[in-house]
């Protein structure tokens, strides 16, 4: 058997493996024992990065909270505040008056205008030039003698 066909074998096939054959069973009872005890190595290392990970994340969570009870409290005071804010929206609306309105209105009509010149060119020099075909011609170009 080639090494590259014991590699792919896992810990347990080999300590199966190894109980199974006599000629090469020592060292394949030993190569398994020490790859199970690895497996349950990382296993036990895993399982405490993971409990580490949740403690971790029960103190970002309570920082959340607390962050988040700030916000509700600055929200709250934001929406006790907000009928003087209209109030004051209101007023300052009134004295705007309507020329804002009459600005929008003539940009509109300026850039309708300018659309329109810009495709009116844009036709007449469609029509100038054509653009060749990209079909070869289905006549002779060359007047025959």
């Amino acid at each position: 058997m080639n090494a590259k066909a014991e590699s792919q074998l896992t810990p347990r096939q080999r300590l199966s493996r190894g109980l199974a054959y006599s000629a090469i069973g020592p060292v394949d009872v030993a190569r398994g024992a020490i790859g199970l005890g690895a497996h349950s190595v990382q296993s036990t290392a895993s399982e405490l990065h993971r409990r580490y990970r949740e403690g971790q994340l029960a103190r970002d969570i309570a920082a959340a909270q607390e962050t988040l009870a700030q916000e509700l409290a600055a929200a709250q005071e934001v929406v006790s505040n907000l009928p003087q804010a209209l109030q004051d929206a209101r007023k300052s609306q009134r004295r705007r008056g309507k020329r804002p309105l009459l600005i929008a209105g003539v940009a509109v009509v300026v850039l309708a205008g300018g659309a329109a010149a810009f495709s009116i060119v844009r036709r007449s020099t469609r029509r100038d030039n054509p653009e060749p075909s990209p079909r070869p011609p289905s006549v002779d170009v060359q007047p025959r003698p």
